[in-house]
C-alpha cells in the first residue's frame, strides 16, 4: 500500500510551468515527511492474526521476494537492480532492521528501518500487499514501525511517499504524525521497458513507449 523509495539526488531548482518526460521515463513527484517526536498510537481496527517478526541478516534472493511481492505494484524497483553485494551491505548492516507482516502465517507486509544516520531513522520501505489493504493491517504495521524507531535514542523519524502509491498513502503518513516538509521530482527508466517489472505491473501509471 504505502512505499517509501529514496529518491535520488536531483537539481536545487526546476524551471516554472510544463517540463516533458521523455517516452520510457517515469516522473515521479514525491513527498519527504518526518516527526520529530513520537506521536499518540492510533488503534488499529483489527490485528487478530497479526504478528511481526524481523528477518535478521537476509539473504537477497529471500528479501527481493518479499520486496517485489508487496512492492511489484506500486513500483518498488531500487532493490531488484542492485547488485547482491550492494545490497547485503545494507539490509546485514546491524543498524538497518528488515520485518515482514504476518496474517494467519501469510507474508503480507513489510518494514524497514535504517538507523545508520546518528540521532535519526529512516522508514525505508512500508507496505502491506492488496489483499491487506483496509483489514487494519497496515495501521498494526505502522504502530509496530513508530515504537521501534522511538525505542531508539533518534531526534528525528523521516521518510518519502509518491504519487505512484496507493492515494491513501500521503493521508495515512500524515494522520500517524508525520509531517510535509519538501517536494522532489525524481526522472527514472520505466522498470516495465528495461524488463525489472513486468507490464502489467502499477496498472494506474501509464506505459508511455
Amino acid at each position: 500500500m504505502i512505499t517509501a523509495e529514496k529518491p535520488e539526488k536531483s537539481n536545487p531548482e526546476l524551471p516554472m510551468g510544463y517540463s516533458p518526460v521523455p517516452r520510457g521515463k517515469l516522473a515521479n513527484a514525491v513527498t519527504c515527511l518526518e516527526m520529530t517526536a513520537k506521536p499518540q498510537l492510533r488503534e488499529a481496527e483489527s490485528s487478530a492474526g497479526l504478528s511481526l517478526e524481523r528477518m535478521p541478516a537476509p539473504d537477497p534472493q529471500t528479501y527481493r521476494q518479499l520486496f517485489r511481492a508487496i512492492g511489484e505494484d506500486w513500483l518498488w524497483v531500487s532493490r531488484l537492480v542492485m547488485t547482491d553485494e550492494a545490497l547485503k551491505a545494507i539490509i546485514c548492516d546491524p543498524l538497518v532492521e528488515v520485518y515482514v507482516l504476518f496474517s494467519g502465517g501469510r507474508q503480507v507486509g513489510m518494514l524497514e528501518l535504517d538507523f545508520r544516520q546518528a540521532g535519526q531513522c529512516e522508514l525505508v520501505f512500508f507496505g502491506v500487499g492488496k489483499d491487506a489493504i483496509g483489514t487494519g493491517a497496515g495501521r498494526y504495521l505502522m504502530n509496530h514501525a513508530l515504537s521501534i524507531a522511538w525505542a531508539r535514542p533518534i531526534e528525528r523519524l523521516w521518510v518519502h511517499t509518491c504519487h505512484f502509491d496507493h492515494p491513501n498513502a500521503l493521508p495515512f503518513y500524515q494522520r500517524s504524525g508525520f509531517k510535509p516538509y519538501a517536494f522532489m521530482i525524481e526522472v527514472t527508466d520505466d522498470p516495465r521497458l528495461t524488463g525489472v517489472l513486468p507490464r502489467s505491473a502499477a496498472p494506474h501509471v501509464p506505459i508511455l513507449e
